[in-house]
């Protein structure tokens, strides 16, 4: 199974594995990852499972669609050139060991 990390706000860090297909959103909800909050629950219609994508994976994921590009302009820790929605990252297994930052705030 692919590991994601997880860099919570307080620096911490926890690392859990992944079921290829689900989302890194999905994963941290059932992981009880604090700082995702996923508010809508994965439909890409409210920001709240922002994160900052590791630059080594960057390149990993497709780029955002419209709907995710829109959201991101609106969420509520500045927005960054690795920032993506985590129920738009699907898990495989070209990413596991994938980094990402959960920011300040979701609200």
């Amino acid at each position: 199974m692919p590991t994601i990390h997880y860099i919570l706000k307080d620096g911490s860090t926890r690392s859990v594995d992944a079921k290829p297909g689900a989302s890194v959103m999905e994963t941290a909800i059932r992981h009880n990852i604090r700082g995702i909050d996923a508010e809508c629950g994965g439909s890409c219609s409210c920001a709240t499972c922002h994160v900052y994508v590791d630059d080594a994976f960057l390149g990993k994921l497709t780029p955002p669609d419209e709907m995710e590009d829109e959201l991101l302009d609106g969420t509520a820790s500045e927005r960054a050139p690795n920032s993506r929605l985590s129920c738009q990252i699907t898990v495989t297994a070209e990413l596991d060991g994938l980094t990402v930052r959960v920011p300040e705030t979701q609200v």
